[in-house]
């Protein structure tokens, strides 16, 4: 199982960590941490040293009723990022967090390689359009509402099997389009509640019926420090358990704030395979 990034096959049958980049003030665990050129370089190194394959660079925070972001400030936010890692890491494949389309379109054209998407298109039409036109990866995710109305959106009639349902509909619009590579988020945290993102770890396995890639993101969420009532500071252990049955229902890509602890999980339970 395979992606192409950049004309660089990608080989997802041996799992792969995604470092996340956080760009934006309000973001739940590091808000505000990576504030300067320094301190964004500083990271983004840390993390590559550390085995990370993708860096995940996000201008628009998607935690629980965030603040809305304007296109135009989302844009300002991270065209220089991308420009900046690029210049001192020019092998970097970055992939960028953004449900809008134009901020795909421009971040790509300038050098990153994929597109990360909450929505699997919902929230732009030209979303989809525009991936295939670019022919690079697309990550799509299970997401009700919007970052400021999906806690509200918590109801279904099956859990597991609606949001089955929901990806053979965004994975059909895709091929439809002509989009090759496709990578499905099961979304935690995304509308759905605590005992409900724990049935859905725990159904996990039932998405290689779908028969792609899947990356899954449990970093540092409420979903383990709420459980462990702690907090998101304190939950990197809680992360690192929860990373590892991941791992073991065949998840191919872990997005993390912790790379090395991550690499650690994918070290073990390789291991154990063999």
């Amino acid at each position: 199982m395979t992606i192409n990034c950049k004309g660089k096959l990608i080989d997802l049958s041996s799992p792969k960590v995604m470092g996340i980049l956080n760009i934006t003030p309000d973001s739940f665990y590091d808000g505000g941490a990576h504030k300067n050129e320094v301190e964004v370089l500083k990271h983004v190194g840390q993390m590559l040293n550390e085995g990370a394959t993708f860096i995940d660079v996000g201008a628009y925070s998607s935690r629980p009723n965030a603040d809305h972001v304007s296109e135009a400030d989302e844009l300002k936010r991270i065209l220089p990022i991308v420009a900046l890692i690029l210049k001192e890491f020019p092998e970097t494949l970055l992939s960028i967090d953004t449900f809008r389309s134009e901020v795909a379109k421009q971040t790509i054209e300038a050098g990153a390689c994929m597109v990360n998407d909450i929505s699997a298109g919902m929230l732009d039409k030209n979303m989809m359009p525009t991936i295939a036109n670019l022919n690079v990866p697309y990550i799509m995710m299970h997401m009700r509402g919007t970052p400021q109305t999906m806690q509200q959106q918590t109801e279904y009639d099956h859990l597991v099997k609606d949001i089955l349902f929901y990806f053979s509909e965004r994975i059909a619009a895709a091929k439809a389009l002509g989009i090759v590579d496709v990578i499905v988020d099961p979304g935690f945290g995304f509308a759905k509640n605590l005992e409900q993102n724990f049935e859905l770890l725990n159904a996990l396995e039932l998405f290689k019926m779908i028969e792609k890639p899947m990356l899954v993101g449990v970093s540092r969420k409420s979903m383990i420090y709420k459980t462990l009532e702690t907090s998101a500071q304190e939950a990197l252990n809680g992360t690192s358990v929860l990373n590892t049955v991941a791992l073991q229902k065949g998840v191919s890509i872990l997005r993390v704030h912790d790379v090395k602890e991550a690499m650690e999980c994918i070290t073990l339970v390789k291991s154990l395979s063999r």
